[in-house]
């Protein structure tokens, strides 16, 4: 059993040493094509490889940036937009905790001077005591030798003097800390007002994207209107045809029969007939004995007809 697990384990040692050899040939042939390639370019190009390489990059990346969609970009920008809130909320911590600090700084601060207003006045009631003159002073109702008003008069002094450096150094960095406050106010007003036009150019440009949209689906729209333009020409070829024979009626009525000034003479037959016998005309003339008779047939037209 042990030379079974052995072995296993020695089988499972080559082909982890043959995986990394593996990948280590990998890797040797790639830096070897990357240095080919390097090589190549270097003898084609010279000193203007470098240039040539950083062109071509420069172009790729304009293309691949060029063929992002605009919808991808808005909400790539939109998801900057949303990621500057916690930076935001980070900055409005901080200040809020300068806030605190600062607001006790300013009370320490107030603190010092009521001290150090106090300790001012009685620095000067010892010193205006000693000006007198006087060898023993009563306080409290304790009595003091003129040395030892002197003493507490220097210590009172000399603390006073400390007091007072620390501060003017405490309004110093009170003054400092205050002007970055306010600073930082000043760039977080700036950030959340940036933000809020940052928001509003997107929707400014995701609308006019959308005005875009409807015109190129309102351009791509095709309609049929063969028919439509089919029964307008023929509509107006019937107008052209009626037009026409207006004109027509028009101008026969203008070059019809001209007026009848006077009355047509009706010539009577019986003169007619002897003018024609008296001529000479001596044919002979057959009579029909029948009598001609008239039939009525309508009202518009009469037909002459032997019986």
């Amino acid at each position: 059993m042990s030379e079974t697990t052995n072995n296993a384990c020695w089988h499972n040692h080559c082909r982890q040493l043959r995986s990394h050899w593996e990948g280590f040939s990998m890797f040797k042939k790639l830096i070897l094509v990357g240095a080919g390639s390097a090589l190549a370019l270097g003898l084609l190009f010279g000193r203007d490889a470098v240039s040539y390489v950083a062109t071509g990059y420069g172009r790729l990346h304009d293309q691949v940036k060029q063929n992002v969609p605009i919808e991808f970009e808005l909400e790539r920008a939109h998801r900057m937009i949303n990621d500057l809130t916690p930076e935001i909320r980070s900055n409005m911590h901080l200040i809020a905790k300068e806030e605190v600090d600062v607001d006790k700084l300013q009370r320490q601060v107030d603190k010092l001077n009521d001290s150090l207003a106090q300790d001012k006045r009685e620095v000067l009631r010892l010193k205006a005591d000693l000006d007198d003159g006087s060898q023993t002073y009563q306080y409290a109702s304790h009595r003091y030798t003129r040395d030892q008003v002197k003493a507490d008069l220097a210590g009172r002094f000399e603390r006073f003097k400390t007091q007072d450096a620390t501060r003017e150094k405490l309004e110093g960095i009170l003054r400092a800390r205050q002007k970055g406050l306010d600073a930082a106010r000043a760039k977080l007003d700036g950030m959340l007002v940036a933000k809020r036009q940052l928001e509003v150019d997107v929707e400014n440009l995701q609308a006019r994207l959308k005005m875009v949209e409807v015109a190129q689906t309102t351009s791509a729209f095709k309609f049929d209107d063969s028919q439509l333009s089919r029964t307008e020409k023929l509509l107006e070829d019937i107008s052209t045809r009626i037009e026409v024979a207006e004109k027509l009626v028009s101008s026969e009525g203008y070059f019809g029969e001209e007026i009848q000034l006077d009355e047509v003479e009706v010539k009577d037959v019986s003169d007619e007939v002897a003018a024609y016998f008296s001529d000479g005309n001596s044919a002979e003339i057959v009579v029909d004995q029948r009598v001609p008779t008239i039939e009525l047939t309508s009202k518009k037209s009469l037909e002459p007809s032997l019986n």
